[in-house]
């Protein structure tokens, strides 16, 4: 029996991922076992992944796979997985609870690794709070649970991360929000190795047919909430906030302009030296570009 690997983060956004694997669709037709893994470093070290071919699929924020693709990643994507923006918490050290953001603009940044969302996410963040993004610091902490740690110190960090994943910490006073920032594009994509869609494509057609049906049933279980809560322990009243602002890709179609946005932040932030054409990054034989 072959196995898929599939790969994306510990968070309730792959909750649809989390409920076709239980199906097993391809077991019989194909002789394929779909395979998740958790990746709680995050999407620079999904890219990575990729690359290495240590995975098959990953589920990637949106502008670490673009910087990463640009950057020499052979992997593309198949569609978005995560149309609506990605609101990120910007946290720091419980003691500093009462600190803006502005006042901690030289504190060091808390990233999983560099090229990680939470990397990327801090030039956005000084970008948009009005200090040099060419000065920032950043310590390397891994994940969620390094960041927990280094935030023990008696010195300021900033530490940027998905707000509803980190509000259980936030609640417990390990983390203190003194802000928040969306992306201004769609949140995740689905990446797979250019080897995977040479050998699987029909199965891969197929996959992302389920997945958008298991995501269009999904919404109409009123208990839903309750069901991604108790599997993200996360508090059912905020995850139900998140999903009224939450839409997933159910179909092929992927903007331009979702692309053109991300290259021209990147390349106002210095992380990519050049642009690229919008299919560079996807396959044609998966996309609909508008």
């Amino acid at each position: 029996m072959e196995q898929l690997l599939i790969t994306g983060v510990p968070e309730h956004f792959n909750y649809p991922w989390k409920k076709l694997i239980v199906e097993q669709p391809f077991l019989k037709k194909y002789d394929v076992q779909l395979i998740w893994e958790d990746e709680p470093k995050g999407s620079g070290a999904m890219n990575r992944s990729l690359r290495e071919g240590n995975t098959d699929l990953a589920i990637v924020l949106t502008e670490s796979f673009i910087a990463d693709r640009i950057a020499g990643n052979p992997a593309r994507a198949l569609g978005f997985y995560v149309e609506s923006p990605l609101t990120w918490g910007v946290h720091t050290n419980p003691q500093f609870a009462a600190k803006s953001i502005a006042d901690l603009k030289e504190s060091q940044f808390l990233i999983s690794r560099f090229g990680s969302g939470s990397h990327l996410m801090a030039f956005l963040l000084a970008e948009r709070e009005g200090f040099g993004s060419s000065t920032l610091q950043f310590e390397v902490i891994g994940d969620l649970q390094g960041a927990l740690r280094s935030a023990k110190s008696n010195t300021p960090k900033l530490f940027l991360w998905e707000k509803f994943t980190t509000s259980p910490y936030v609640q417990q006073g390990k983390f203190a929000r003194i802000g928040e920032i969306p992306t201004p594009w769609p949140c995740f994509v689905c990446v797979a190795r250019p080897e995977v869609v040479h050998t699987h494509r029909a199965l891969l057609v197929e996959l992302q047919a389920l997945l958008w049906q298991e995501i269009e049933e999904m919404h109409q279980d009123r208990a839903l909430h309750k069901k991604i809560a108790a599997m993200y322990q996360l508090d059912p009243e905020e995850t139900l906030s998140w999903l009224s602002n939450t839409t997933w890709a159910t179909n092929a179609y992927m903007g331009a302009s979702s692309f053109t946005t991300t290259m021209e932040f990147l390349l106002r932030a210095g992380i990519i030296t050049h642009s690229e054409s919008v299919e560079h990054f996807v396959y044609p034989e998966f996309v609909r570009i508008v």
